[in-house]
């Protein structure tokens, strides 16, 4: 495995609601620098940071991984579980009170 990888990808929602993997810090890092500079925030920072910093070997790829997935959930970019999105339409094909 390359240093850069993710031992688990972030998914996240890009785009018109699309999931996308984010497998690595340089995605993360693209990601990150394609981000609009009138919504950076603290969060936004710090995830920058710690990928510069992965990229360069000075901490873990998950380090970064972590600092990026906490700036994704703080934007409201995680993508739902497929497995929870699943359950969902199941719950509403078996209950006729669900819409």
């Amino acid at each position: 495995m390359k240093p850069d990888m993710f031992k688990q990808p972030v998914s996240i929602v890009v785009g018109l609601g699309f999931p996308a993997e984010v497998c690595s810090v340089m995605d993360a890092y693209r990601h990150l620098s394609e981000w609009p500079a009138s919504l950076r925030d603290t969060a936004h920072s710090v995830a920058l940071k710690a990928c510069s910093a992965a990229l360069r070997g000075e901490i873990e790829a998950d380090t970064a991984r972590g600092l990026f997935a906490a700036f994704a959930e703080k934007h409201d970019l995680l993508a739902p579980e497929t497995n929870v999105i699943a359950a969902s339409r199941l719950r509403r094909d078996r209950d006729p009170h669900v819409r």
